[in-house]
């Protein structure tokens, strides 16, 4: 479905398709499509650069982005998946396993949505429950024994909020999740390619370096869970995206993220392979970057990282 913002792209791009299924219409065709063209690409260049929050939350979510499976299947080779928290069972939602990226072994580990509502069902909507949180973090011990490095891939709206999982320790298994992964002894990349929704974001995105797609948001609550609670009304959601500071730029101006990759105008569901390939040469330079890095400096570096968030330069 197309974004309310997108329609006049829509309707420019049916108008192409219309006359490129027409064929060869001499130099007036030809023409014509290429004005066409010019429009669409100024146009989307206009709303792209002007997204609000809102909008950005929006293309965020929008069913046709990237998930995990097509990074593992355009991006990473060799992935085999890990299951099992060794405690409660094997959660669907978050998925990871061994990966190689180029030279790169690591240990891939992210959420997992669908696109369906069939797939949506079957992987709770891309929210974890604590054996979710549990089998990262088994996850991320193994990597470490194995001086893996660690890529963690973030879009969720947020963790389950079922009465099971707050009775099985969801809180408990995502702040065990933060403690520990603050000493792991491995390098470890956080992107956040979608929703970065919450404590169920945060329970696989503290790292050695957090980066998030141009197009993607990261926040504390959701702009609909924070307008039902401050206004008691969710058609405040657009102020309540405003109010939240939940895009990358945003984020990264005030040092809680470390950079942003780059989505061409018109998002990641336009151009899902140049995006993926964005996040893979990204991924490749960090993993370079840290490769020689000793793990106790990885520790300490990090450490210093997140004791300086928050304070005045």
């Amino acid at each position: 479905m197309p974004l309310e913002f997108e329609k006049d792209l829509v309707e420019l791009e049916a108008q192409m398709v219309r006359l490129e299924e027409k064929g060869p219409g001499g130099k007036a065709g030809a023409s014509e499509l290429m004005a066409l063209r010019q429009d669409h690409d100024a146009r989307i260049r206009e709303i792209y650069g002007a997204l609000t929050p809102w909008q950005t939350v929006q293309v965020a979510r929008h069913e046709n982005r990237p998930l995990l499976r097509d990074y593992i299947e355009h991006v990473f080779e060799d992935f085999v998946e890990l299951h099992g928290d060794r405690r409660f069972g094997d959660d669907r939602a978050m998925l990871g396993g061994f990966a190689r990226l180029d030279n790169h072994r690591v240990m891939l580990i992210g959420q997992q949505k669908g696109r369906s509502f069939e797939e949506n069902v079957k992987y709770n909507f891309g929210m974890a429950r604590p054996e979710g949180y549990r089998k990262a973090l088994r996850l991320m011990k193994l990597a470490e024994k194995w001086r893996l490095p660690v890529v963690c891939l973030i879009d969720t709206p947020g963790a389950h909020p079922g009465i099971e999982a707050e009775a099985r320790g969801q809180a408990e298994a995502i702040a065990h999740n933060l403690t520990e992964m603050a000493v792991l002894e491995t390098s470890i990349i956080t992107v956040v390619t979608g929703e970065g929704g919450s404590g169920g974001a945060l329970g696989i995105g503290v790292g050695d370096v957090n980066l998030m797609l141009a197009y993607s948001v990261y926040s504390v609550i959701s702009p609909e869970g924070c307008a039902s609670i401050l206004w008691r009304d969710a058609e405040k959601s657009p102020e309540a995206a405003d109010a939240l500071k939940l895009t990358a730029t945003a984020l990264l101006e005030m040092g809680i993220i470390d950079g942003i990759i780059p989505e061409p105008p018109g998002g990641a569901h336009r151009h899902r392979d140049e995006t993926m390939a964005n996040v893979k040469t990204e991924l490749l330079k960090q993993l370079t970057r840290f490769k020689k890095t000793p793990r106790k400096k990885l520790v300490k570096q990090r450490m210093e990282k997140y004791a300086k968030i928050g304070r005045p330069s």
